[in-house]
C-alpha cells in the first residue's frame, strides 16, 4: 500500500488494538480497518474504496444510535 497513513489507533485490551488507516493500493485511495494482536496484523478486518467509505460510516453510525437507543430503554 502506497502513501498509508494511520488515522487512528482504538486499544481494545493490552494485546489488541484496532487500526485505521488510509493508503494508496493499485491506484485507489482505501480506508483499511484492521484488527492488530501484539503487534501484528491479522485476518480481520476490513477494506473498502474511498467512495464507499461514505456509505459505511453512515451504516456505522446508524448501527450505534440504534444501539444506544435500546441502552436507553433498558
Amino acid at each position: 500500500m502506497n502513501d498509508e497513513k494511520i488515522i487512528a489507533r482504538v486499544p481494545r485490551n493490552a494485546t489488541q488494538e484496532l487500526v485505521i488507516r488510509t493508503g494508496n493500493y493499485w491506484n485507489i485511495d482505501i480506508l483499511d480497518i484492521r484488527w492488530y494482536e501484539n503487534g501484528k496484523v491479522s485476518r480481520k478486518g476490513i477494506r473498502v474504496n474511498m467512495q464507499e467509505a461514505p456509505q459505511l460510516l453512515r451504516a456505522i453510525e446508524k448501527a450505534v444510535e440504534q444501539h444506544g437507543n435500546k441502552r436507553e430503554e433498558d
